[in-house]
């Protein structure tokens, strides 16, 4: 028999324990990679070539304290200051939704948004009827494709935060972005049906360049400093970030999650080696007697927990590659998630996991057998 046959027969010695072992490790490893995955998602702001020079210009004192509309006349003369477009979030609810829509609604000038959102790519006859008909909206295409919406269907919209309803038709579809679910509908329209309020939710805005993006920032919060009306200007990276900040508390809930899977994992893994050691005090006893040296004996249980938590990990690391990667994750998660990528850094760290679970479970056994004398394992009964 050779070394290797040897240590795979001990491994699978008893079959039903280390069927179980090794779905423990993969059980425990694939829940840790759909929380890192799960972490990255939520805290990761999607970006794409223009996010670094947009601004959202917000009012200082709250996001849900709206501007005036005549601050449009000062912003757009700011120098830096490519283009700019009212920006008022509608967060209406979708087909009958109870409490929550996967993708957002904002009410812009069709006219101006074209030209801040300069990643989106639309059939200009579609553009064309959209600026030309305020009932219009445009609509993004993995949106589109979630809910198989056509040109010319209708998207009625139950208001939340303003007292009153959308009922929209929908004009074509824009793709491009990171970004391809929201729904973007004529802020004229908004102000109809509010009663027209001559208020804003915030203003959107594109530097001409990332040089200037910084200062123009500067420029419009000192426009209106000491005004009725102060702003916050900050780039869209920036504010996506403030967002995300709000999710600190997650972001600890899922860190001691994985942690305490980790540490289960540990205990349950040292614990089924100890006890496959001990079962074979005598065999090792008299693999010392033949003549094998501590280091050996340490080496064929090091390799023996090692394995198991290898495979363990290819079992669960690996299939929530392969899971993740074919997923319709969009679909499944309701239009919360993009993507869900395992990314190489991840499974890195799984694999690392399983690689120090086979060491550290290994130790306790090993120094067990290695104190115990040759006369002492001989009377250990199997």
């Amino acid at each position: 028999m050779t070394l290797g046959g040897f240590i795979l027969k001990n491994a699978l010695r008893n079959k039903r324990r280390a069927l179980l072992s090794v779905l423990s490790v993969g059980v425990s490893l694939f829940l840790f990679i759909t929380l890192q995955v799960a972490l990255r998602e939520l805290t990761l702001p999607p970006e794409d070539l223009g996010s670094s020079l947009r601004i959202i210009v917000r009012n200082k004192v709250s996001l849900a304290s709206p501007l005036p509309a005549r601050q449009l006349q000062v912003i757009e003369k700011i120098p830096g200051i490519a283009a700019v477009t009212p920006f008022t979030f509608f967060g209406g609810l979708y087909k009958g939704d109870e409490k929550f829509t996967s993708f957002a609604q904002f009410a812009v000038d069709p006219a101006r948004v074209k030209d801040v959102i300069v990643d989106a790519k639309m059939d200009p006859a579609e553009y064309a009827a959209w600026v030309a008909d305020r009932t219009l909206c445009i609509v993004g295409l993995d949106t589109a494709r979630r809910y198989n919406l056509k040109r010319g269907d209708r998207m009625q919209f139950t208001g939340t935060f303003y007292p009153c309803d959308l009922d929209l038709r929908i004009a074509g579809f824009y793709h491009g972005t990171a970004d391809d679910r929201t729904v973007f509908f004529h802020h004229r329209y908004l102000d109809e049906a509010s009663g027209n309020p001559g208020t804003v939710g915030c203003w959107w805005a594109l530097a001409s360049s990332a040089e200037e993006a910084a200062l123009v920032t500067a420029r419009i919060n000192e426009a209106f400093a000491n005004s009725s009306a102060e702003v916050r200007a900050e780039t869209e990276r920036a504010f996506q970030l403030g967002f995300i900040s709000m999710w600190a508390n997650i972001k600890v809930l899922i860190g001691s999650i994985c942690t305490v899977v980790v540490f289960t994992l540990l205990l349950v893994t040292v614990s089924t080696m100890s006890m496959a050691i001990r079962e074979r005090f005598r065999e090792l006893a008299v693999l010392k007697a033949l003549g094998f040296r501590r280091r050996e004996l340490l080496g064929f249980i090091l390799a023996e927990s090692f394995g198991l938590s290898m495979l363990g990990a290819i079992l669960g690391a690996g299939g929530a590659w392969l899971l993740y990667r074919n997923l319709d994750i969009q679909k499944l998660a309701n239009g919360v998630f993009l993507a869900f990528e395992v990314t190489p850094r991840m499974l890195g760290m799984a694999f690392a996991i399983a690689a120090l679970l086979g060491i550290l479970s290994a130790i306790a056994p090993a120094l067990s057998v290695a104190r115990t004398s040759v006369v002492e394992g001989l009377r250990t009964l199997d």
